[in-house]
């Protein structure tokens, strides 16, 4: 369920979406508060949870080679303690970046980092060691990122 949102907030993520590193005193400009009003709106969004934590983005490709691999992951059959299981050991996978539960002809697209093909297939093939309910899998190997966003367009999306 969505939360309430003014203009305000909207603003005030908008521009940690931007940039996280963003000192309350240069948010407040940017959005029209004073530094106070804008750090009581920040600590609420925290506390509701719209605000979930903050980080760096770091180009791994500057520091190793790395590939991506996007895959597919169909299960045997749709019980709930079936998905849950599969959830909760791809969780504890720390090359797993992302793990969406999909509509569609397959259950699950999850975005692996590994640092090469064989390191990849040596995942995929402990997953299906682990007896989670795999029944088939697909893989995708990313060859270039022409678009990666960070920032969403809030205005458009909540607007």
């Amino acid at each position: 369920m969505s939360q309430k949102l003014d203009q305000i907030d909207i603003r005030i993520l908008s521009e940690l979406m931007k940039n996280g590193r963003i000192s309350n005193v240069r948010l407040s400009e940017h959005v029209g508060l004073s530094a106070s009003p804008c750090i009581q709106r920040i600590k609420r969004m925290e506390a509701q949870g719209i605000i979930s934590g903050y980080g760096a983005f770091v180009d791994v490709s500057k520091i190793s080679d790395t590939i991506t691999v996007f895959t597919e992951f169909t299960l045997a059959d749709h019980r709930r303690e079936l998905f849950a299981r599969f959830e909760n050991e791809i969780a504890r996978i720390p090359q797993v970046s992302e793990c969406h539960l999909i509509s569609g002809g397959y259950d699950y697209l999850v975005k692996f980092t590994a640092r090469n093909v064989q390191d990849y297939h040596e995942m995929a093939e402990a997953l299906l060691e682990r007896n989670i309910g795999i029944s088939q899998y697909f893989s995708y190997i990313v060859i270039k990122t022409p678009v990666q966003r960070h920032a969403l367009p809030l205005q458009d999306l909540i607007g």
